[in-house]
């Protein structure tokens, strides 16, 4: 999996209409921990339209590519959620165009998508 499109991909599929730039690359860490491909994604997310930036904020446009909605693939297992570390037993997984984002927990994938 790409990790620059996973994230632009994880970016389009946000629901908010606005995040801090600190609570963006929270959530694109379940993507990369890299700082360089994180300003990557921010980088293309903006060229693609997806997002407009300032210092402190991103306003997502939900234009052009932005705005999809990717599906929530729930399995059952013995898993590590992805974002926080904990031993779960149901995995949520992100199905992307570039593969599958996961396992996370039920309120990991909620932040992660900002749907919380």
């Amino acid at each position: 999996m790409d990790a620059v499109e996973a994230g632009v991909e994880l970016l389009a599929a946000m629901d908010d209409d606005t995040l801090s730039v600190a609570d963006a690359v929270d959530r694109l860490e379940a993507v990369t921990t890299h700082p360089e491909k994180t300003r990557r994604i921010l980088d293309e997310a903006e060229s693609r339209g997806i997002i407009d930036r300032d210092a402190s904020e991103l306003t997502f446009t939900k234009g052009g590519y932005g705005g999809f909605d990717p599906d929530i693939v729930t399995k059952d297992g013995d898993f590590t959620c992805r974002r926080c570390g904990t031993a779960i037993s149901t995995g949520y997984f992100l199905d992307l165009d570039t593969g599958e984002l996961g396992p996370f927990g039920s309120s990991c994938v909620r932040k992660v998508t900002g749907r919380e």
